[in-house]
Formats: C-alpha cells, sequence, structure tokens
C-alpha cells in the first residue's frame, strides 16, 4: 500500500516543483511549441499519479476492484504490492480521489458547452451585424468584415470557421499585416489551441486551490499566443506581426504604465522586436524526450512493486 503513498507523494512533489523549474527556465518563451507540451506533460504527470494512486487505494479496499485490477496477473504480483496491509483509509482515499476525477469531467464538460454557446451567441451576433446577400451561402466567406469603431479581430472556430474583422483594424493594418493576423489565427486554429484553453480552464476552475492547474491556464493562454506569433512571423516576418499587434491593441491602452486585462501584449511585441536565437534541434529534442518521460515516472512507481515480484 506504500505504492499509493508514494505516487501521491510524488504528485504532490511534481505539481510543486515542476512550475518552478519550468518558471526559471529561459527557453520557454524562446520555443513556445516545446513549453506548451512541456506543460501538458507535467499535468498529465499529476494527474497519472492520482489516477494510478486511486486505483490501488481501491484494490486495497475492495476485493472485487483488487480482482479486475489484477486479473491474469502471474503468482506474486498481487501479493508484492501488500494491499492487505491496507488501513481503513485506503478506502476513503479511492472515493476521494475518485470524486476528484468526476469533479474535472464535469468541469470539463462546462467548459465546453459553455464555448459551445458562446460560439453560437456570437454566430448570431455575426449574423444580426453582417446579414447575408441574395444568394450568399452561410459560412462560406473565409474573411467577414464588421463595422466597427475599434479595431479587432478574432478567429471563429467551428465547422465553417472565420476570421472576423472591423472596418477600423481594416483601416489601420497596411500592407501585409492583415496576413499576417489572418495567419495567427489559423496558427490557433490548425494546432486546436482552443481544447487546450478548454482543458486548462477546467482544472483551473474545478481546484482554485490548485496552484499548478493555475499555473498551467495562465501558460497555456499566453503561450498560445506566442505560438501563433511565431507561425505568422515564419511566413510574413516578425516586423510585420508586431506592427499588426501594436495597430490593433493600441487603443487599449496596453502600452501605458497602468496594468489591463492584454497586459501580455507589450511582452509579445518587445519578443518579435528582439528576438532571441532559437534552439538547436537537437536541444528541441532532448527537451522534448525528457518532457515526455515526466508522465512515464508515475507508471514506473506503479510497475516496481509486480517486475521485483517476477524476479
Amino acid at each position: 500500500m506504500m505504492v499509493s503513498v508514494a505516487l501521491l507523494m510524488l504528485g504532490a512533489l511534481t505539481a510543486v516543483l515542476g512550475p518552478r523549474l519550468l518558471a526559471r527556465a529561459e527557453w520557454p518563451d524562446r520555443e513556445p511549441v516545446v513549453a506548451l507540451w512541456a506543460w501538458q506533460c507535467l499535468v498529465a504527470a499529476v494527474i497519472l499519479c492520482c489516477a494510478l494512486s486511486m486505483t490501488l487505494s481501491a484494490s486495497a479496499a475492495w476485493q472485487a476492484v483488487r480482482g479486475q485490477v489484477f486479473a491474469g496477473a502471474p503468482h506474486g504480483v498481487m501479493e508484492a504490492y501488500a494491499l492487505q496491509a491496507a488501513g481503513p483509509w485506503a478506502a476513503a482515499t479511492a472515493v476521494t480521489l475518485a470524486l476528484g476525477g468526476v469533479w474535472t469531467a464535469a468541469m470539463l464538460t462546462r467548459e465546453i458547452v459553455r464555448a459551445r454557446a458562446r460560439r453560437r451567441q456570437r454566430r448570431a451576433e455575426l449574423v444580426v451585424r453582417s446579414p447575408l446577400l441574395p444568394g450568399e451561402e452561410p459560412g462560406g466567406d473565409r474573411l467577414v468584415v464588421l463595422e466597427g469603431e475599434r479595431p479587432d479581430a478574432w478567429w471563429l472556430p467551428g465547422a465553417a470557421p472565420q476570421l472576423v474583422i472591423t472596418t477600423t483594424a481594416l483601416r489601420r493594418l497596411k500592407g501585409r499585416q492583415l496576413d499576417a493576423v489572418l495567419a495567427h489565427e489559423q496558427g490557433h486554429a490548425q494546432a486546436r489551441h482552443d481544447w487546450l484553453l478548454h482543458c486548462s480552464g477546467a482544472l483551473a476552475a474545478g481546484f482554485p486551490q490548485v496552484p499548478v492547474f493555475a499555473a498551467f491556464r495562465d501558460e497555456m493562454h499566453r503561450l498560445v499566443e506566442l505560438a501563433a506569433d511565431d507561425v505568422a512571423s515564419r511566413r510574413f516576418g516578425r516586423l510585420t506581426i508586431a506592427l499588426a499587434l501594436v495597430e490593433l491593441n493600441e487603443h487599449r491602452g496596453v502600452f501605458g504604465p497602468c496594468a489591463v486585462p492584454q497586459a501580455e501584449v507589450p511582452a509579445r511585441v518587445n519578443r518579435l522586436l528582439s528576438p532571441l536565437p532559437r534552439l538547436t534541434a537537437g536541444r528541441k529534442l532532448r527537451l522534448t524526450a525528457v518532457s515526455a518521460l515526466v508522465p512515464l515516472v508515475p507508471l514506473l512507481v506503479t510497475f516496481i512493486p509486480g517486475l521485483r515480484a517476477l524476479g
């Protein structure tokens, strides 16, 4: 039963140390795609620790679960886990972790339902503000222009994704800046960044007292923008997308001394105008491989007693 405790301790240690190590690293801003992968692996490891601990705790508490988990296991494997010696807290641990899993699924479902409702509302508003002309097919245009006093542009995902942009933004964006904005939003759509935001938002909303999930949500919002900036800059240049960001956000006061919700925009512009050297392919491969190994550690901890029993 010590394996279940070890998994909980490993999960807590990963949740505490992982975000600190990533925050101190100098490479996430240089390689946001690799950083996105590292964060996903870190959170997956924490969740896997909880899931495996729940499974072993339930096996220790109830014979029926034990029979299903260790069905077909060689002789001596189940005894190696010392499940019979578990105290009454095993059932409480299993139930608590199971409720946490159910709560996570409920939060994710709520997040997806709310996102779809917001999307439907935006499409309904779009139909009102930009009605179809006679003979025009709904959703046929990838670019939709709206009358608006503020420069704004956003990607509307769905079966027929569209880039919505206001007339003021069109007047401000010069040359290839509009193409860069389109490439930026397409980068979000192609990488399915909306799912990363849904999952991180669900975990942070469901467990507001767990700092790793709040950091996961904040970093996902920041890193997906950096990754989309890189997609646009590779096609149209860093200066082009930086100027487009300035034109679209200058009216919001983000470049002033006061804190605003879009306070990360100046940092994005500075990153584009003063780029740091990209990591070598070898270092990116090593970081990706090391990150992928993090979720394997809970599996290794779980299987060590069984492997020892097999000799």
